[in-house]
């Protein structure tokens, strides 16, 4: 509505005499000075930013008749509509290196990721072993910059140290008699493999040094074994201990979360095993844990191990016949495997 009221303002122009367009053009700049005291900053619309601008390229005397706003504004306002015009020609040329695809933009990504000390040249080599041609300019722009030193993760340090680590702990069973039994355990932290497990009713340091010592008979002794502050690991357990060459790390007080996959596995040999049987006397126990660790070595699957067990299994797919369920720990668990 206002742009047709300025075209029919235009064409009076050409039709009124000299008079009276002089006198009506009075009248309306009064009006304006009415406006302006009135109203500090009135409020402009991008059509009327539009007809000042063009009305400075096709008028030379523009300025003149400027009332509401300031030349300078006129200027910038046709500044800014250059800026819009040729980024609009830029992005509808669409000039510049083309960009990469999209699988190809994800793979660098995730080399980046899981190798934080490799750079653009390591992953530009790599890529070209996977048959994807790329510059090395190209790698650099979608690696994720790092703000600290590369550095490898804590999974990643965990496990290139688990083979050297152990961890051993005591859990107590109560038989049907009421009688306590000592339950000792020896937990590799690479596979989570039971390399030893002993019952007896009075544990003495000797003893729990001797359990050691059947663990790891030959080359297998670990480098660090984690334990807890018991009083069972007295001075013939410490002396034991060093003269196997092993290094004692001891948690600190009431903090088994510091040893937390020995803790782990007594935690599910109660809830897996033990909370579903009532225990007669020794043998029976030790026969109960031999079956459940022949079910946990061989079975059982673990998050941290990718979904699979201790001792890993292989993947079975449709084609080697029907899914058949095989009782272990005396029916508690099932070991599924294909049969033809």
């Amino acid at each position: 509505m206002g742009f047709t009221r300025l075209i029919f303002v235009f064409l009076r122009a050409f039709l009124l005499p000299r008079t009276a367009l002089v006198a009506e053009n009075l009248a309306l700049r009064q009006q304006i000075i009415v406006l302006q005291r009135s109203v500090k900053r009135p409020r402009l619309r991008k059509r009327d930013r539009v007809f000042w601008v063009w009305l400075s390229r096709i008028w030379a005397d523009w300025r003149l008749c400027l009332m509401i706003v300031k030349p300078e504004r006129v200027v910038c306002w046709h500044r800014g509509g250059f800026r819009l015009y040729w980024r609009w020609e830029s992005r509808m040329n669409k000039r510049g290196r083309p960009v990469a695809a999209a699988e190809i933009r994800q793979l660098i990504q995730r080399m980046a990721r899981e190798n934080p000390t490799w750079g653009a040249p390591r992953i530009q080599a790599e890529l070209a072993l996977l048959g994807h041609t790329v510059a090395e300019s190209t790698v650099a722009k979608y690696m994720k910059r790092q703000r600290k030193p590369p550095s490898e993760t804590w999974r990643t340090f965990l496990e290139n140290h688990g083979p050297d680590i152990v961890a051993i702990d005591f859990f107590v069973v109560a038989t049907v008699s009421f009688r306590l039994f000592y339950c000792f355990l020896v937990l590799r932290h690479d596979r989570r493999w039971v390399v030893h497990f002993n019952v007896t009713s009075y544990p003495t340091a000797r003893w729990t040094a001797q359990q050691v010592v059947e663990a790891f008979p030959f080359d297998e002794t670990p480098r660090f074994l984690i334990r807890d502050h018991d009083g069972i690991y007295g001075v013939d357990y410490r002396q034991r201990i060093q003269h196997m060459g092993i290094e004692e790390v001891v948690i600190a007080y009431r903090s088994p979360w510091q040893s937390p996959h020995v803790e782990r596995l007594i935690g599910s040999i109660r809830r897996e095993c033990l909370d579903h049987v009532i225990v007669l006397n020794e043998a029976h126990l030790i026969r109960i844990l031999t079956s459940y660790f022949d079910y946990y070595h061989q079975s059982r699957t673990h998050l941290s191990l990718d979904r699979n067990a201790p001792a890993p299994r292989p993947v079975e797919p449709p084609s080697h016949g029907c899914v058949i369920a095989i009782p272990q720990v005396g029916g508690l668990h099932h070991h599924y495997t294909r049969a033809a």
